[in-house]
């Protein structure tokens, strides 16, 4: 059997991705994702036999991506508020980008279950828990059980994306008054996590 062209193989997740993540368009066909590509639907099916095995590739290549974007802030040599600070700056970036990115993750994983997320590492989540705790014992943030800390952060971070289309109808927002929102949330989430 030859070797596969790893260029469309490529192409076609870069694309399906697009559609999914940035577009919105969580029911894209195989045929919509091939046609955006530039391939005939053959082509798609040559690399992946069915749409669950695309989504199944994309869905492992986003978990893959969070987990080494959180692993590198919560890893990373700086004190916890600018570690913290970075973690924010980083996933609003990619939030922003990709803005179906966690609809997509949530909708996967409770459809899927458990064994989607089998493989992430706890251990850099432990470390960034530990220095949570020890910054509550230094009054830098309110003292409760650190997990709490953590999925506050990722909740005031998820959630507006999860609902923009609620909120800009909800509060009569345009596109560019939504950004502005959205550019003015990190040191929204900083005020609210952090006491000094």
């Amino acid at each position: 059997m030859p070797l596969k062209n790893t260029g469309t193989e490529q192409l076609i997740k870069d694309t399906a991705k697009r559609l999914l993540f940035a577009e919105g368009k969580l029911h894209a066909t195989t045929q919509e994702i091939a046609d955006a590509a530039g391939v005939n639907r053959t082509g798609l099916h040559y690399y992946f036999r069915s749409r669950d095995q695309l989504v199944a590739a994309i869905f492992q290549d986003a978990l893959q991506g969070l987990s080494q974007r959180l692993d590198e802030c919560m890893l990373s040599g700086q004190p916890f508020k600018a570690k913290t600070e970075r973690m924010i700056y980083v996933f609003l970036k990619e939030l922003m980008a990709y803005p179906y990115e966690e609809t997509f993750l949530i909708t996967e994983i409770n459809t899927y279950g458990k064994k989607l997320v089998a493989n992430i590492q706890s251990a850099p989540v432990k470390t960034y828990l530990v220095e949570a705790a020890t910054a509550m014992e230094e009054g830098l943030i309110d003292k409760t059980n650190p997990i709490h800390f953590l999925m506050n952060l990722f909740s005031l971070l998820s959630y507006p994306l999860i609902m923009a289309p609620l909120y800009k109808k909800m509060f009569k927002l345009t596109e560019k008054e939504f950004q502005q929102l959205l550019d003015e949330r990190a040191q929204v989430i900083m005020n609210v996590l952090f006491r000094k």
